[in-house]
């Protein structure tokens, strides 16, 4: 079952969990949000080692601001405090699936050597 994410417990569910978290930003009135949720869900049934969140972008209007969230649904993927996948839309199954192995097979070391190298070097 997926978490309710909210503002109170983004940070400790889900900026500071030592595993990859999938965060749903959603809305009652969204169709297609309506259409992912049970796929979102099953997921997450199915894959006990990754955290599932669902944020309702309407009552969570700051999250979904501080996300820049301009379309719904949008799916994001974090691990170790970093934003690796954000995309609007709904996912199929296949295709949701196809992802998650991606976000478990990802070597962090790599991603935070590149953030690294991206950044502009301090100057003396």
């Amino acid at each position: 079952m997926a978490l309710d994410v909210t503002t109170q417990n983004f940070e400790q569910e889900v900026i500071q969990s030592s595993t990859p978290v999938l965060v749903d930003f959603w809305a009652e009135w969204c169709g297609p949000c309506r259409q992912f949720g049970p796929v979102f869900e099953a997921a997450a049934e199915q894959h006990t080692d990754i955290v599932f969140g669902k944020v309702d972008a309407d009552a969570q209007q700051e999250l979904a601001g501080h996300f820049n969230i301009r379309s719904i649904p949008t799916l994001m993927a974090i691990r170790d405090n970093v934003v690796l996948f954000s995309q609007p839309g709904a996912l199929p199954a296949h295709a949701l699936e196809d992802l998650i192995g991606k976000i478990k097979d990802v070597d962090m070391d790599d991603v935070r050597r590149q953030i690294a190298e991206q950044q502009p070097a301090e100057s003396d």
